[in-house]
């Protein structure tokens, strides 16, 4: 089962994408980590997540690139999160994969599909905003918005979360319930 899970900043999404993710009776639980914690604000983030899973046996995997090289056991449950952090550092950071960004990404979901049992994958909606931004932000804003669509048709399931209320916008995900 592959499950989207989207929603604007600090709307549950995360801790939704955590308590369908240990629904799952798939082992082991992994926990991709994609953000590249270099400021305070981006520290405070992470640290915040760690407390919010603690205790709750994932294992935790820093990828911030390259997910097309992981390789996990076969039907383990994965957590990625989130989309919007790595589409980022594959387009911005020298490690990544730059123009080829989306593509690798998506090959890389590819390969975790064929491996994993139940995968949930957290993205930030950040389109409806109405703000005019620089030309490069808008250029990610756009590849954001054709990933999120790649994978909402690629997944089982698509929820969004407003205001910490879960809203099924494509399938029945079992994971749920």
């Amino acid at each position: 089962m592959f499950v989207l899970v989207t929603g604007g900043a600090a709307s549950g999404k995360s801790a939704y994408a955590e308590n369908l993710l240990l629904r799952s009776p798939a082992s082991p639980k992994w926990y991709l980590a994609t953000m590249l914690a270099q400021d305070a604000e981006s520290r405070a983030r992470v640290e915040r997540h760690r407390a919010m899973r603690k205790g709750k046996g994932f294992l935790t995997l820093e990828y911030p690139f390259a997910l097309e090289t992981l390789v996990v056991p076969k039907n383990s449950a994965i957590l990625l999160e989130c989309l919007s952090n790595l589409l980022a550092n594959e387009c911005f950071c020298p490690e990544g994969a730059g123009e080829h960004a989306q593509e690798a990404i998506l090959r890389g979901i590819e390969r975790l599909c064929s491996t994993a049992a139940d995968i949930v994958v957290v993205s930030n909606e950040i389109f409806s905003d109405g703000t005019p931004y620089d030309p490069s932000t808008q250029a990610y804003i756009a590849r954001l918005a054709r990933l999120n669509a790649a994978l909402a048709q690629r997944a089982d399931a698509a929820v969004e979360v407003v205001c910490g209320i879960p809203i099924v916008q494509k399938g029945r995900e079992r994971l749920c319930t």
